[in-house]
């Protein structure tokens, strides 16, 4: 799930998508709502789905790709909505070696506001100079 948030992060929310993700990085809106938080409910619809769909016969593997993208969904909150951008106030103190490793890549990404010559598009596997002093 990681390599796809990657590829959907870096093709698609600043590809094709920018619209709905650009909102993300610029912050002009005094809304705690962002169009960037459909990709979120886009990504349950496609989850229940396959959860719901799945037959033991010819749609067996629905079941564990919904529960897939289920968990990496419920990380994805987790981590980018509450730890990193604190849109509720859980987590503040973690300063583990982890946490800092991952807000740092994640300053670094929101550093460029525009759609083009981002780095660091992952979210839960950053490179490794992203944990170094």
């Amino acid at each position: 799930m990681e390599f796809m948030a990657w590829f959907t992060h870096k093709y698609v929310m600043h590809g094709f998508l920018w619209s709905l993700h650009k909102d993300h990085h610029h912050k002009d809106h005094n809304s705690w709502w962002e169009r960037n938080d459909f990709f979120f409910i886009f990504y349950a619809v496609v989850s229940m789905s396959c959860i719901l769909l799945h037959d033991s016969e010819t749609f067996w593997i629905g079941r564990p790709i919904g529960l897939g993208i289920l968990a990496y969904g419920i990380a994805y909150f987790v981590v980018h909505d509450i730890f990193i951008h604190q849109r509720f106030k859980l987590f503040r103190k973690a300063n583990n070696w982890y946490a800092k490793g991952v807000r740092r890549a994640h300053k670094i990404h929101h550093k460029n506001i525009n759609k083009e010559k981002g780095e660091c598009f992952g979210m839960l596997v950053v490179p490794l100079k992203y944990f170094k002093k």
